[in-house]
């Protein structure tokens, strides 16, 4: 299934939009655009709000038809429980997090011995945890580690293009991944030479005009035969303006969204 997941209203989000949406403005948004499926990535409000303000945004998120899935960063057991409680607040059937931080970066044993503790837990709730490529843990390593653990309810969420930043490819990343993937991050990405040819900027494009061959993506992982979500999100630069930004990242929402409903 499609969805959109709050890297999808960044900018929208943000204190520097005229009018910032709230969690639930962007559960309506979702809808408007004939999406079922919103994941709640590293929304740093998620985990003040109380149980009551838990209980209404899920609420909400039913009487839309929303499915909901949520992300978080690290893998600390106790972290992990605590989110656990969240997907069952939201009904979520997954939940995407990373090796890394917000907590110290484990060794490779203490990242085995701190998943194989918590994953039983979400086995028992039906939940699928799903660790995303980051340029902090090689592509090869994070399937080891994975495949070491041996649970049906891990796997990997799949985002090549943060491997970029430990000069992987992200073709190789997408091949390598492909068998343990469980969701996938969607965002184009390219490169532009800064001002006076000093460097270079990596940032996000608008879906099909950058890098990102996500035909190879879809023919290796087979999302859609497989069942696998495909999450929309943007790395959007600001825009100069707060007005263009959010024009933008609806536009570019709207581009991605059409990509991939007539893209097999």
């Amino acid at each position: 299934m499609i969805g959109l997941g709050t890297y999808a209203f960044f900018w929208q989000h943000s204190d520097r939009a005229p009018k910032p949406l709230s969690l639930i403005d962007a559960f309506h948004a979702t809808r408007a655009l004939d999406v079922g499926l919103f994941q709640i990535c590293d929304y740093a409000p998620l985990e003040a709000m109380t149980d009551a303000e838990l209980r209404t945004a899920a609420g909400v998120a039913r009487e839309l038809g929303l499915r909901i899935q949520l992300g978080t960063k690290g893998i600390c057991p106790a972290h992990l429980e605590r989110y656990l409680r969240l997907a069952a607040v939201f009904e979520a059937d997954l939940v995407r997090t990373m090796v890394g931080a917000p907590h110290a970066q484990p060794s490779p044993s203490e990242a085995r011995a701190w998943l194989t503790a918590t994953v039983s837990s979400y086995e028992q709730a039906g939940v699928t945890l799903a660790l995303e490529t980051y340029e902090q843990v090689a592509t090869d390593d994070l399937v080891r580690l994975i495949d070491d653990v041996g649970s049906a309810h891990l796997g990997i969420c799949l985002d090549p293009a943060n491997v970029v930043a430990r000069l992987e490819d992200p073709r190789a990343c997408v091949e390598a991944a492909a068998s343990a993937t469980r969701n996938v991050h969607v965002k184009d990405f390219a490169f532009s030479r800064r001002d006076g040819w000093v460097g270079f900027t990596y940032a996000g494009a608008p879906m099909g005009t950058g890098l990102h061959d996500y035909a190879h993506l879809r023919t290796t992982v087979r999302p859609v035969e497989r069942g696998i979500d495909e999450i929309v999100e943007h790395w959007l630069p600001w825009q100069g303006d707060a007005e263009t930004t959010v024009r933008t990242e609806r536009d570019w929402t709207r581009t991605t969204l059409e990509y991939l409903r007539r893209t097999p």
